[in-house]
């Protein structure tokens, strides 16, 4: 198995300088620094985790490539936002189920910023399909859901978030016992940590027991949408 040590102070440092010089000369001079600093350990890391990433289940992948992989990319989509920024100021690494294609399908997240770091669990803003048999899952088999999401091991660790209906979804009453659960839009939970804890040597091994206490909710949610956990 590849080791890894953990991401540096340089690439904290990289992504401090890239967020206050957001432009593509900066980054054009500075890219050998981004493929050294940033890139390189982002994809040592997604490479040490194909292995404890198989111990959580055999049905999420690794990948570290360049583009199409695990690795999400440095540049931004400014099509249609305001933002006119061209690069991500984080490292964004999915591992996503084998059967999902997007960043809506079932996964694993890390997120490494200078102001904030995170581990997420879960699926984002499923599609209607899918977010109706979440739904439907959490209706009609509570207990198992209870277990799921908030079991102690997991909820010490991590928080729900992402955005929620504000009138209970077609087919429930605002009186189902699960009404707030059944309202969300993503079903997604996270988790901050500070960045010196990604630079330790340990890293790999430490946010894999976090994603592990994420186990249940996880195979809830791949048995809800039709895929195996």
């Amino acid at each position: 198995m590849p080791e890894f040590k953990g991401f540096s102070l340089a690439t904290r440092d990289f992504l401090l300088e890239l967020e206050a010089n957001n432009n593509r000369d900066w980054f054009a001079e500075h890219k050998p620094r981004y493929e050294a600093e940033v890139l390189e350990p982002a994809l040592d890391y997604i490479a040490t985790m194909q292995e404890p990433l198989a111990g959580l289940s055999e049905h999420f992948r690794a990948i570290p490539k360049r583009m199409g992989g695990s690795l999400m990319r440095v540049y931004r989509d400014t099509r249609f936002g305001k933002d006119k920024r061209p690069y991500k100021t984080n490292i964004g690494i999915q591992f996503r189920h084998e059967q999902g294609k997007d960043v809506h399908a079932p996964g694993y997240y890390l997120h490494l910023a200078e102001d904030g770091c995170f581990l997420g669990v879960g699926l984002w803003r499923p599609e209607s399909g899918a977010l109706a048999g979440i739904r439907d899952r959490i209706a009609f088999r509570p207990k198992e859901w209870q277990r799921a999401s908030r079991s102690r091991p997991f909820t010490s660790r991590f928080t729900f978030g992402g955005e929620s209906l504000k009138r209970p979804p077609r087919g429930y009453t605002a009186d189902h016992p699960q009404i707030e659960d059944l309202k969300r839009k993503d079903f997604i939970a996270a988790m901050d940590f500070d960045f010196e804890r990604a630079m330790k040597p340990n890293f790999v091994k430490w946010s894999t027991d976090q994603w592990r206490a994420a186990t249940p909710l996880m195979a809830f949610l791949c048995a809800a949408v039709e895929v195996p956990f």
